[in-house]
């Protein structure tokens, strides 16, 4: 019997390859297996534009990426289901340095912003919520990075005033753990998503959907929660994801 395809993909700032990766989601791999009984094998997909013609060619039974706006695609393009997202969910945020004279979102007006690449999930989560603010990108100065731990250099080093993080991302972390602001923590949208293909049966389904919302319930399954930097899973997020594309506007 061919085996099921659960594709994983943490993006191209993963900083992980793909044996690294396969032992890293063993443990869901392990608990799908055991509970569809039918062995699942972990397929990592470090491009985007592999994880999307997977989608839409549908090699991959279950999909499980960060970040959220290609699961997003698999529910709006391709026909596939939602099982569930990760707690906590993502934030955008805006961070300012500890001296900043800024202290309203309104005064961002006019400021210099840092933010990773234009196409970013991040990026284009930072400014769904900024022009929900009233704060249009396309009118400020903007500086786009490759990468998020450039940020906080750009902030620090006084280039720009504001720059915009994800709330699961080691540069908020190291910001906070340094003692400097956050100005403003965006809505909250599902992170790290996971859907299944169309052809998954609703009996498998379910039974996917309650074995992520049970690795929280023994200590095996808490680790590997720990490795994933994530307290767990919730089946509370399809409406949300469901939305999420068109208010990121894509």
């Amino acid at each position: 019997m061919k085996p099921i395809a659960l594709a994983v993909s943490e993006g191209t700032s993963g900083g992980i390859d793909a044996a690294a990766g396969r032992k890293k989601y063993a443990p869901m791999a392990e608990r799908l297996s055991a509970a569809l009984g039918s062995k699942v094998e972990v397929v990592f997909v470090r491009e985007f534009a592999e994880l999307e013609k997977g989608m839409k060619d549908g090699r991959f039974d279950f999909v499980v990426a960060r970040p959220s706006d290609y699961p997003a695609r698999g529910l709006r393009d391709y026909g596939y289901q939602y099982v569930a997202n990760a707690e906590p969910e993502g934030h955008c945020m805006l961070a300012v340095p500890t001296g900043s004279p800024i202290r309203t979102l309104a005064q961002l007006r006019g400021k210099t912003f840092v933010l990773p690449e234009e196409v970013a999930y991040m990026t284009r989560f930072c400014r769904a919520e900024l022009r929900d603010k009233g704060i249009d990108l396309a009118r400020e100065k903007v500086f786009y990075v490759r990468e998020q731990g450039a940020i906080p250099f750009g902030l620090e080093n006084g280039i720009v005033d504001v720059g915009g993080m994800a709330s699961y991302s080691g540069a908020i972390r190291q910001w906070r753990e340094k003692g400097h602001r956050v100005l403003h923590e965006s809505v909250g949208q599902p992170y790290m998503p996971v859907v299944a293909g169309p052809r998954v049966s609703a009996e498998a389904l379910d039974l996917a959907r309650l074995t992520l919302l049970g690795l929280s319930a023994d200590e095996q399954g808490r680790a590997f929660l720990r490795q994933l930097g994530i307290d767990g899973f919730t089946a509370d997020g399809e409406e949300r994801l469901r939305a999420l594309l068109e208010w990121l506007g894509v």
